[in-house]
């Protein structure tokens, strides 16, 4: 039976589709990027994937990917681009730190930045940039962590975590250091990087770099430390807004 979503999140998928699959540049940078990191045959973790467009680069370069998406509408977008691919593992699942459920609460107009981090709906109310953002519902979805896909999967030569907010919370269900990790941070939750970066530096002698908003160019000339990642983020203008930190085994 054919699954009916709410006209909002329908429309906003299909703007999600263009925005993150239609850009041939946007695609031929981020393949870039990961290429340094990600050769054919490796496995790629993929938590928060929305609708696939680092699951398609991760392919682009050759590698295998276990891509988790909680959202019903998002996962069926990963099913309908990337289902016939054997290469492709689909987990409709959240990531956290513990097996059970989380609470998902849905933008339905929004997807990508539904979230299963109550504080992260909180720092957006009244955050320049984010008072159009409503989050109109709730849905419970099974959790997993990061050592139980191990366990299932494999170890990943690079996760990727885009979860808005929930980002040290998965990557406190990490007990193992994995080569390279990136993950999100916004502006209005600063804090959630660096509970990021202390939990990185528990796991690995790990070196860094940050990508701002979907520019797929690394910001810094030569990797840094925890503590100078740290600095950055914090000198960051608001406008900013988001981007990726990516944290390197050396």
């Amino acid at each position: 039976m054919a699954v009916a979503y709410p006209k909002g999140t329908a429309r906003a998928l299909s703007r999600s589709l263009r925005v993150y699959h239609g850009d041939p540049a946007r695609n031929a940078a981020m393949d870039a990027l990961y290429g340094r990191f990600l050769k054919a045959g490796d496995l790629a973790f993929d938590i928060g994937s929305h609708v696939g467009d680092r699951i398609s680069s991760f392919r682009r370069l050759g590698a295998r990917v276990v891509a988790l998406e909680p959202q019903p509408g998002p996962a069926r977008a990963i099913r309908l681009i990337h289902g016939r691919d054997s290469q492709v593992t689909l987990v409709e699942a959240a990531c956290g730190d513990s097996e059970g459920s989380v609470t998902l609460k849905i933008n339905s107009a929004n997807p990508t930045v539904s979230t299963a981090s109550e504080a992260f709906v909180g720092a957006a109310q009244g955050a320049q940039g984010w008072a159009e953002q409503v989050w109109d519902r709730e849905i419970v979805v099974p959790c997993t962590t990061l050592d139980k896909l191990i366990c299932a999967h494999g170890l990943p030569a690079l996760a990727k975590i885009d979860v808005e907010g929930f980002e040290a919370n998965v990557l406190a269900g990490l007990t193992r250091a994995i080569p390279v990790i990136s993950f999100e941070f916004t502006t209005i939750q600063r804090d959630v990087a660096e509970a990021c970066l202390a939990i990185l530096e528990t796991l690995g002698p790990y070196r860094f770099n940050v990508a701002l908003g979907e520019s797929q160019r690394f910001e810094l000339a030569e990797s840094a430390s925890a503590e100078a990642m740290g600095d950055f983020l914090r000198a960051l203008p608001h406008e900013a807004n988001s981007g990726d930190v990516y944290a390197v085994l050396s």
